[in-house]
């Protein structure tokens, strides 16, 4: 029997993949562009919605648990538009309804085609196969779908941009909460799910590692380098100018003995003149 923690835990889980797309989708709205979220992210978390729902609702789970995969790939549909609108990639109208469209009647297919007669292999025969088939479908959709951002952190020397840090904390909460609401309860572990959970997990931290040391290399140490540049700048300006000083002190010593040198010679010379050794001198 499932715990009350346990309940409490992933309640709280799926409430924040309900909603974690959200700010995100505002985030975009407001910039009015989508560099840096690759719309392959989008297109993938897309896909993985349908499987998902159809998982779900053949194992018979929870409405809350039901609505979660439909509200999720809702948003998801909302920011593949966004990222096919929006700089940098700039579909044409007719090729985003084209898409939009042909993505809403291919989920709407699957689902009915799929969960009908598999929901009743699953409460009549008790067959759980396809619908776990479904479930590891719509995971390696969701996991792949967090790769192609690390592409994008590559081309800009792990700077994130372009991904809201609320949407990623979110999300990243959910995983947590999920993960922990497995590990209260560990009698009967869902490996699929743990599996999942650990992987979202793992590659959203990432994404805040990467950030961290991309502030850490061309903010922090830069600015520190800055410092101590400037500092070094000040030094060097210090000696030059007490140099300087000293060569305008050696200047000076020279010219007062210039001058010396000068006034001896014309008295020098006043005293021995040639009117001295004139026969009408009166010194004689």
């Amino acid at each position: 029997m499932v715990s009350t923690t346990s309940n409490v835990l992933a309640t709280i889980g799926t409430i924040c993949w309900c909603v974690q797309l959200i700010p995100q989708i505002i985030y975009n709205y407001k910039r009015k562009n989508t560099e840096g979220f690759p719309e392959l992210m989008a297109l993938l978390w897309c896909l993985c919605a349908p499987f998902f729902a159809i998982f779900v609702v053949i194992e018979n789970a929870s409405i809350p648990i039901m609505i979660q995969p439909h509200l999720f790939g809702f948003f998801c549909w909302i920011l593949y538009i966004q990222t096919m609108y929006y700089p940098p990639v700039l579909r044409s109208k007719r090729e985003i309804i084209i898409r939009a469209g042909s993505f809403l009647i291919f989920e709407i297919i699957l689902e009915v085609s799929c969960i009908i007669p598999l929901r009743k292999l699953y409460i009549n025969n008790g067959i759980k196969f396809p619908a776990l088939i479904f479930g590891i479908i719509a995971s390696i959709f969701l996991a792949i779908g967090l790769i192609p951002p690390y592409f994008e952190l590559w081309k800009r020397n792990g700077r994130v941009v372009g991904i809201n840090f609320l949407f990623l904390l979110v999300d990243f909460s959910g995983a947590i909460f999920s993960l922990a609401s497995l590990a209260v309860d560990n009698d009967d572990l869902d490996i699929m799910g743990l599996v999942l959970y650990l992987i979202v997990a793992i590659l959203e931290s990432g994404i805040f590692i990467s950030q961290f040391i991309w502030l850490l290399r061309f903010r922090l140490f830069k600015r520190e380098k800055k410092v101590d540049e400037e500092k070094d700048g000040e030094d060097n300006k210090e000696e030059n100018v007490e140099e300087d000083v000293d060569i305008s002190e050696t200047e000076l010593e020279s010219s007062k003995s210039e001058i010396q040198q000068e006034n001896f010679n014309l008295t020098t010379e006043k005293e021995f003149t040639f009117d001295d050794f004139s026969p009408l001198s009166t010194n004689y």
